[in-house]
């Protein structure tokens, strides 16, 4: 099977403050340019955690009154703040996802600290971990400034909204909080994840499938407490750039033809389209072959974090446009074998720092892996 090389072109981050604009380079070829307007998407593109388990939840909640992983800008008073949160979710029988979403709440809220009144600065009465207010029935002002106390209040406005383990961790969280910043929860998800995996033995990567717990789990439309899923199901088969294809910048699933493939994980598009070949036709409507060239139709999403998410050779035009928000786990398009390819499968690809060339890509293996939405299939 084969993939394609990559756009030539990088988008820098330093250009995404407010808005992702400019010429965006198409697949292996010449393209268009598209602009894309970036909302609280983006945030930190290093990996801050230092002591990150991978046991997918199964050594337990770490002590709170125990010694705190170091994670870069969080102090050991915030992790262990988070640390509560999360027993508390647990004690509460609350799902990983949960806690991914009670840890980046209060991130945006408070930074993971025990807020008492900021006089001028405050907002209303708001108090503590989640700067909730007295006034709209959360409890006393001491009550709020307990983090235990705030972590159950939240939890259990949470588990009564309907299909909040399938939400965006924004609209989840701003069910629940009411925000008047609500997309700002979008961008420390990334890093909750990780606080999560680090306090909770690598919890978030499981999966509630029925009424259980399943680890590296996360496929056909089943979101990981990380907020990702693999986009089909199936294992690799041509990986990334190997001995044989070094300019291999991603992985390719075979799959069946019409096989749904499915966002890995809520972003807003910014292609969406189909890649002429290298003679520049845009003849993505019948099968390609070895050599033709182009990504066939394709979509390439951007993600928070500033991670880019690549989906190539679609039976047909994509399920989705540019500038549409999906969420994670969405239809997007189906398998095909249009473009630069030998048969049907799926072309995907990860990038890092919203650099959409072949400089921003990586390994979607581990990467997957470290989320719980592996590419090798459902159990």
């Amino acid at each position: 099977m084969k993939g394609s090389t990559g756009p030539r072109r990088p988008v820098r981050v330093a250009a995404l403050a407010t808005a992702l604009t400019g010429a965006l380079l198409l697949l292996c070829c010449t393209g268009g340019a598209g602009a894309f307007l970036l909302t609280e998407l983006g945030g930190d593109t290093d990996d801050p955690v230092t002591n990150s388990l991978e046991g997918c939840g199964r050594g337990g909640v770490i002590d709170v009154r125990g010694k705190m992983p170091r994670i870069d800008g969080y102090g050991d008073s915030q992790i262990r703040n988070a640390a509560i949160i999360i027993k508390v979710g647990t004690d509460m029988k609350v799902p990983p996802r949960g806690w991914v979403i009670a840890v980046a709440t209060a991130m945006q809220e408070s930074r993971l600290s025990n807020l008492g009144h900021l006089g001028s600065r405050n907002d209303h009465d708001s108090l503590g971990l989640f700067q909730q207010r007295s006034s709209q029935g959360w409890g006393t002002p001491a009550q709020l400034q307990d983090p235990a106390y705030a972590a159950r209040k939240f939890y259990e406005k949470l588990v009564t909204v309907k299909n909040w383990q399938q939400m965006s961790l924004t609209r989840a969280a701003q069910r629940v909080q009411r925000s008047a910043f609500p997309d700002a929860y979008a961008k420390h998800e990334p890093l909750a994840t990780k606080i999560v995996d680090a306090l909770a033995d690598g919890a978030a990567q499981t999966v509630e499938i029925g009424n259980r717990r399943a680890c590296q789990a996360a496929t056909r439309g089943d979101i990981a407490a990380s907020g990702w899923t693999a986009p089909i199901p199936g294992g690799v088969g041509s990986g990334f750039r190997t001995a044989e294809r070094p300019a291999h910048n991603g992985v390719d699933i075979a799959a069946p033809k019409g096989t749904l493939i499915r966002a890995a994980t809520t972003g807003r598009v910014i292609v969406s389209r189909c890649d002429p070949d290298s003679r520049g036709r845009e003849s993505c409507n019948v099968d390609g072959y070895p050599g033709k060239g182009g990504c066939g139709w394709f979509v390439d999403i951007l993600h928070a974090n500033d991670y880019i998410t690549r989906y190539c050779h679609m039976i047909r035009k994509p399920q989705v446009v540019v500038g549409q928000t999906v969420q994670a786990g969405q239809v997007i398009g189906e398998v095909g074998s249009s473009g630069n390819s030998s048969g049907p499968h799926l072309h995907f690809e990860v990038h890092v720092s919203a650099d959409r060339s072949s400089r921003g890509a990586v390994d979607p293996v581990p990467f997957m892996r470290s989320r719980g939405a592996p590419l090798n299939g459902a159990p």
